[in-house]
């Protein structure tokens, strides 16, 4: 068994890699950071094999074979750093850095160190995004993607209140998962344009914002990331030379995890036909079963990489591409321009 530490146990600790990382055969949840007596109280309730310590450095020194990372934004390099040099391989959930050049930095000492480096980029095994690879839509020019809520009160914390250097706001966050993909699936970006706005009151990061791509295809990406959308619009619309795709509403997997259900059971990442996407033109469509949502393919992805020497399931140097695109819609945001990227660093 991988005997695994988690660092944080928020919203991504608790309902996503820690319940991950139980349903995976071959890891063994064996400590997690926190120093919130209520959060470690759900962890004794929830994993009580799991040891709760109140400081990374005492994680560091209790023998583990692998540790995750799901602290707030700004940690994420220096604690990832600190692991690799401690000689631990790591997970580190997204984003990876602010910036290209650090995630390229740490990817350098991984490779140094001999060790695995790998991104929680859950989004690539959505049922929706799995089910659009499978699809023959001709030429794809146009992409269009959203993840909208409507969340007109501010939940508070440093994701909506951080500054630049806390890496909050809608464009690091949910911009992470956007660009992610469209970068997957359209290949790299040579044009970046962006809107980011703060539309609440008493909000001091972006919870609105709005990114387009020119792709070095010639396909255009358009991506919508909002806390204050009333109205939510589809998932993905995606327009290609012979057919279109369709599809309305989120992957379940997440909702399942917050509801406290384990990976692996019957039926684990299946839609109901009445949330699949329609496939084909105004004239002739058809809806298309939805491919089951597989989040748990990266953390055995994990496993195979650390036992087999498989490669990791997500390559930092990928996601230094997307970093990069999202340093770029910052500073088009900020300075109202379109920014000009190198298709072979994107």
């Amino acid at each position: 068994m991988i005997a695994t530490g988690l660092v944080g146990y928020g919203t991504a600790g608790e309902f996503f890699h820690a319940p991950l990382i139980a349903a995976t055969e071959g890891l063994r949840l064996a400590a997690v950071v926190t120093r919130d007596a209520e959060r470690a109280a759900r962890v004794a309730r929830d994993h009580p094999d799991a040891r709760v310590v109140p400081y990374v450095d005492d994680l560091l020194g209790l023998g583990l074979d692998l540790i995750v990372i799901a602290s707030p934004n700004r940690t994420h390099v220096p604690l990832a750093r600190a692991a690799l040099e401690a000689g631990l391989p790591v997970v580190v959930d997204k984003p990876l850095a602010a910036t290209a050049a650090e995630a390229l930095e740490l990817a350098d000492l991984a490779r140094e160190r001999g060790l695995m480096l790998t991104v929680f980029q859950n989004r690539r095994w959505d049922g929706d995004f799995l089910t659009l690879g499978t699809l023959d839509l001709g030429e794809v020019r146009r992409f269009e993607s959203r993840f909208e809520r409507w969340r007109p009160v501010p939940k508070g914390g440093w994701r909506e209140n951080g500054g630049p250097e806390e890496l909050g706001g809608l464009l690091y966050d949910l911009g992470s998962h956007l660009v992610d993909q469209a970068l997957r699936y359209l290949g790299p970006a040579t044009d970046v344009y962006a809107e980011t706005d703060v539309r609440r009151a008493g909000v001091g990061a972006d919870d609105d914002a709005f990114v387009a791509l020119t792709h070095a295809s010639g396909a255009r990406s358009h991506l919508w990331m909002s806390s204050v959308a009333a109205r939510l619009g589809p998932r993905f619309r995606v327009l290609g030379s012979r057919a279109a795709y369709v599809k309305w509403g989120l992957d379940p997997q997440e909702d399942r995890l917050r509801a406290g259900e384990r990976p692996g059971g019957p039926g684990w990442g299946a839609e109901p036909a009445e949330r699949w996407g329609v496939l084909g033109t105004d004239g002739e469509s058809r809806p298309v079963e939805t491919v089951p949502g597989a989040y748990p393919e990266f953390y055995a992805g994990v496993v195979a990489c650390l036992r087999d020497g498989a490669p990791p399931p997500v390559d930092p140097a990928e996601v230094a591409g997307a970093l990069a695109v999202l340093h770029a819609a910052r500073t088009s945001a900020a300075e109202r321009r379109v920014v000009t990227l190198d298709p072979a660093r994107a």
